[in-house]
């Protein structure tokens, strides 16, 4: 491969992904810290509630006005300047927040970055091919770099600290480092080889088939409509812990016996292992599918979640950190392999001529509907339990989050049925 292409990939892959990692998992200690902490869950439903339609939308434009790589840095312009202000206007008021001032600029924002992650892909697939190489082999190693990107903003505004001596992780600054980023991603993307407008066939696609409706006919077939509804069950999973660990770690610093501990003063850090696990639960996959079967796979994750919710309401920073590192290490498991395994077999079970359609309403059921559910569901009962109560138990609202895993993952492993088809392509 041109090393040239490579090594400019790879550098959008890290600055795409670091845009994202400078606030995901640390926004929610943030909030909390200005008086926001009952409204954590509505600023991270808002990145379902875009995933919905924005996503698409863009796509089109891609397809049909735009150059990728210039739609590309326009969306995270917009992003990255509307993040900016957010962090700014936090910088102005201090404590005193104005929920509909910054809720809006952050609304801003995610809703023109969260497209940008399938369309980052998309730009990168144009350019390997149209230097001659298949993408499929050639991306995952580049895409790789996106997650170290991830990681390194996650651990950058853990360990960085303002003049007052308060961590990125907990102030403003998370906003005002993606947004930068989001700048530069902005600048850098106009430098990346032109990737033309779409000229075949899929112009004259309908808005219904762009948007992935030819997909529901897919319900027809009793178990996809299971599957899909699970999707969407299991995807109220998804989002809890990053809009919801840190507030839980750092929360021990206020408790004597844990506030000088490592991981109480290091969220963030701690919370990244998760992310580490992430990739290498990747490279687990082909082996557990042939040995276990997709349906084992899928359980293994369901499961999974129940451990990561449990371990964090039994676990401290202190004599029992090693179950919060514990939980971050089966994160990888809970996230990939439903994740993963389910988009293969999406693709198993549909035609080519559906196949984009259908994979497109398993993100729908996943990171959309579901996950926006989840993110308000989960506000709802860590109010319960932790703002709204006279003694905060977070323990309490972990243990809810994992008996609703383990409903799930027991009417999962009663209602759906691997097809015999499936078995045997897998083997």
């Amino acid at each position: 491969m041109n090393k040239s292409i490579r090594l400019r990939l790879i550098i959008m892959n890290i600055i795409q992904w670091a845009i994202w990692g400078s606030y995901l998992t640390s926004m929610g200690s943030y909030l909390a810290s200005v008086g926001l902490a009952t409204r954590i869950g509505i600023f991270y439903a808002m990145q379902g509630i875009v995933s919905i339609f924005m996503p698409t939308l863009i796509g089109i434009i891609a397809d049909r006005f735009v150059p990728a790589q210039k739609l590309l840095g326009l969306c995270q312009g917009i992003a990255g300047a509307a993040m900016l202000g957010a962090g700014f206007y936090g910088m102005s008021v201090g404590n005193d927040i104005s929920f509909g001032v910054l809720f809006g600029m952050y609304a801003i924002s995610v809703a023109f970055y969260m497209p940008t992650i399938a369309l980052s892909n998309s730009v990168a697939y144009k350019i390997l091919e149209s230097n001659g190489y298949d993408s499929v082999k050639a991306f995952p190693p580049i895409r790789v770099f996106g997650t170290i990107g991830f990681i390194a903003a996650m651990l950058f505004v853990n360990f960085m600290t303002d003049g007052n001596g308060v961590q990125f992780q907990h102030s403003y600054y998370q906003y005002i480092v993606s947004g930068t980023l989001g700048l530069i991603m902005f600048i850098y993307c106009f430098t990346l080889p032109n990737c033309p407008c779409s000229t075949d066939d899929t112009k004259d696609h309908s808005l219904a088939e762009r948007f992935g409706l030819k997909a529901f006919s897919l319900f027809k077939d009793r178990q996809m409509a299971i599957f899909f509804i699970f999707s969407m069950l299991l995807g109220v999973a998804l989002q809890i812990t990053n809009g919801f660990a840190n507030p839980f770690i750092s929360h021990f610093k206020e408790v004597p016996e844990f506030a000088q501990t490592w991981g109480a003063r290091n969220a963030n850090a701690l919370i990244s292992i998760s992310q580490i696990s992430e990739t290498l639960g990747i490279l687990l996959i082909p082996a557990a599918m042939k040995l276990f079967g997709i349906k084992r796979v899928m359980l293994i994750a369901m499961f999974a979640w129940v451990l990561r919710f449990g371990l964090f309401g039994l676990g401290d920073p202190g004599s029992g950190v090693w179950m919060l590192i514990l939980s971050m290490i089966v994160y990888g498991v809970a996230f990939d392999f439903f994740n993963i395994s389910g988009s293969l077999y999406v693709n198993m079970r549909t035609t080519s001529k559906i196949q984009s359609s259908a994979q497109g309403m398993f993100m729908l059921m996943t990171n959309g509907i579901g996950a926006t559910v989840g993110t308000l569901s989960a506000q709802a009962v860590v109010n319960h339990f932790v703002y709204n109560a006279a003694e905060p138990n977070w323990s309490a609202a972990w243990y809810v989050f994992a008996g609703y895993a383990m409903v799930v993952a027991l009417l999962f492993m009663l209602l759906f049925k691997e097809p015999k088809d499936i078995s045997k392509k897998i083997a």
